[in-house]
């Protein structure tokens, strides 16, 4: 692997209506580096950052989404950084950071070009204090520092400004926590990769579409499609507006089931019935962030398999991806949902054990929103991706979700 190449992951912050405010962009400059150090090699660092998102163009960060990108001592003294946009950049100081004057006239100097400063791992000592001045986000590793330990802390730093982030929430009741003490913001694996809760029945919204999925698998006649979508006043809405919306980048308005399938044919109505099952939790009090992060997967995981697959296979791609969280949406463990669903063996398999022909692509998405990345080097080589055809498909999914409003 080239200094001048690198992977890039995501793993999205929310706020208290979790929703997506930005993403903190994990960066690996080679396969063997399980870490981001970029201060053994600065030039190359820097290098690696810039260059990055540079060659991703204008769009590599969407719509009014925020990028938090660790930088070290090495890379805060460097002049790299007024290449990044500064209102939609906000620089995480690593916690190994020495509080020097020269430093902190840096962030003063970074702050004055209109910069947002986090502190990461933030740990309130004397040698740290000076930070606080220049923050704007404070993160808090709620697994490092203890859930005993952080209510204290939390109250002492109320007397900043800055936004506190809680870091590493990890379950339900983490989060809730973590919300009685006044968090503003949160990241972690119970977003990104949430837990499967305890299973209840799948209201009549979701039988519907299941129950039109099953159809659509079977080649039911389209008259009988047609009537099982007018049954569902609702669903029969939702499914013309997302049709409607820009992002399908249709040639002309559908204003009928029946002229809808005509256009779309029977897989790709699938496809849209798919994202429907999943932007149903909406209604279901599902966090707004789970729903589009299903959404963002099925995009990415169809994109990463666009060298490799096609037609069909690129469908199924997708709808692996959306339905690799039906688990959290639907409260149920994916052996019952599967169970309800007419799919190929392929696409169950990719969904139980990530095996079969789509197994790895899913695998991968997955693991781009790990912080550690451990596994996205031998994956992306398993599949035959570089580094560019890997965080190329990360910006085009952000854009392609952001595109539909969801």
């Amino acid at each position: 692997m080239t200094q001048d190449h690198a992977f890039i992951g995501r793993q999205p912050i929310l706020n208290r209506q979790q929703e997506i405010i930005g993403y903190e962009l994990l960066f690996r400059l080679n396969k063997e580096a399980i870490t981001a150090n970029f201060s053994s090699d600065m030039q190359a660092g820097t290098n690696v950052l810039v260059n990055t998102l540079s060659n991703m163009g204008t769009d590599w960060l969407v719509g009014n989404k925020l990028a938090f990108i660790n930088v070290a001592e090495s890379m805060l003294e460097s002049n790299f950084l007024e290449l990044l946009h500064p209102e939609r950049v906000i620089l995480e100081v690593v916690e190994t950071t020495e509080a020097t004057p020269q430093l902190l006239s840096r962030l003063q100097n970074l702050k004055d070009l209109g910069f947002s400063i986090a502190l990461d791992d933030f740990v309130l000592t004397p040698q740290t204090a000076p930070f606080l001045e220049f923050a704007d986000y404070i993160k808090l590793d709620i697994q490092l520092l203890g859930m005993t330990q952080v209510p204290a802390l939390s109250k002492e730093l109320r007397c900043s400004k800055a936004l506190q982030v809680a870091e590493k929430v990890e379950t339900k009741e983490e989060f809730k926590h973590c919300m009685e003490l006044g968090f503003e913001c949160f990241q972690g694996y119970y977003f990104a990769h949430p837990e499967t809760l305890a299973a209840k029945v799948i209201n009549p919204s979701y039988a519907n579409i299941l129950n039109l999925l099953n159809m659509l698998r079977n080649n039911a006649e389209l008259k009988d499609i047609e009537n099982a979508l007018k049954r569902d006043v609702a669903l029969s809405f939702k499914l013309l507006r997302y049709i409607n919306s820009v992002g399908f980048g249709l040639s002309c308005e559908i204003q009928s089931f029946r002229h809808a399938v005509t256009i779309l044919g029977y897989q790709k109505l699938y496809r849209w019935l798919t994202l429907l099952l999943v932007t149903a939790g909406a209604d279901n009090s599902s966090p707004p962030a789970l729903l589009k992060t299903a959404i963002t997967r099925g995009r990415l995981v169809e994109l990463l398999g666009a060298h490799l697959l096609d037609g069909q296979d690129r469908d199924n791609l997708f709808i692996v991806g959306v339905f690799s969280l039906l688990d959290v949406l639907l409260d149920m463990p994916m052996e019952r949902i599967l169970e309800t669903l007419i799919l190929p063996e392929n696409v169950s398999d990719a969904l139980m054990t990530r095996t079969g022909i789509y197994g790895p692509f899913l695998a991968l998405a997955e693991a781009c929103e790990d912080p550690d990345m451990s596994e996205v080097p031998f994956l992306c080589e398993q599949l035959h991706l570089t580094p560019d055809m890997l965080n190329r498909s990360h910006v085009q999914a952000l854009k392609w979700v952001e595109d539909l409003g969801v």
